[in-house]
């Protein structure tokens, strides 16, 4: 326990400062951590960092978040950069790759690394994208502040008091105590940071987003546990003592922002 707060401390603040440091600051800072989650992703399926597949799935996160810039309209005005059907020119390697490599590499890793790059890709890319918006700063630290005190309160809440298993088949140790907690203290937070940047809207805003931000966050985890549990892993790796990997910590992350994005919130 004590060794998990350390890290989520020092962690927490490490991000922050390069949050606050500037926008280009925090874009380098989420291209590496996409990189690394991938690495993580591929690693959980024992595809090692080093074979043509999971370079390609690299590369294919790089492409995403790279096109998402929005300084790139100012570069070149080529519409085939934001194309999605370019995300299919991949999925034709991935194919090829196959039988390229004799059927060393097949159909199913395949399916795994391609979702795996689009989700990990657009997930970290649009983190990205929503700090370079109006009130970039403020929308990024609420919903961030939401998911750490949602998934916080989830998880010293569940764990002192939680009886009833919330989903045992995905997480045996999530309950719904942890859960409802969760959400309660993800609404405060929302409250708070609405508090302090007024500008992001009225109350009843702060409760219905706080909402939505705590249950799409937890949907999140539980997507990572399947994962997880379908690979036969119990974190994605090793680098935080306490947390497991990158990807463990932004898992909630990744999915709210993405559907954050696709609901025009962020």
């Amino acid at each position: 326990m004590k060794q998990r707060v350390i890290t989520g401390v020092l962690g927490a603040s490490g991000f922050l400062i390069l949050l606050w440091l500037g926008n280009w600051w925090y874009s380098g800072l989420l291209l590496f951590l996409a990189t690394f989650a991938f690495l993580e992703y591929a690693q959980m399926n024992r595809l090692s960092w080093r074979r043509t597949p999971v370079i390609l799935g690299i590369g294919l996160v790089w492409f995403i978040f790279v096109t998402q810039l929005p300084q790139l309209d100012a570069i070149s005005s080529d519409p085939l950069l934001h194309d999605p059907n370019q995300l299919l020119l991949g999925l034709v390697f991935f194919l090829v790759l196959i039988v390229l490599s004799r059927n060393h590499f097949d159909i199913f890793q395949v399916a795994y690394l391609f979702i795996g790059s689009i989700y990990i890709g657009y997930g970290f890319s649009y983190m990205m994208l929503t700090i370079w918006k109006q009130n970039g700063l403020a929308l990024t630290l609420l919903v961030i502040f939401i998911t750490w005190a949602n998934d916080s309160a989830a998880y010293f809440i569940g764990k002192r008091f939680g009886k009833r298993k919330l989903w045992p088949e995905i997480s045996p140790n999530k309950t719904i105590e942890g859960s409802m907690a969760g959400i309660v203290f993800g609404v405060i937070m929302s409250v708070l940071i609405f508090l302090i940047f007024p500008a992001l809207g009225n109350l009843l805003k702060a409760i219905w987003l706080g909402l939505l931000i705590s249950v799409v966050g937890q949907i999140g985890d539980l997507i990572e546990s399947a994962w997880k549990r379908t690979t036969g892993v119990k974190d994605s790796g090793t680098i935080l003592p306490g947390h497991g990997g990158v990807l463990d910590r932004f898992d909630s992350l990744l999915f709210t922002f993405i559907v954050l994005h696709l609901v025009r919130l962020v």
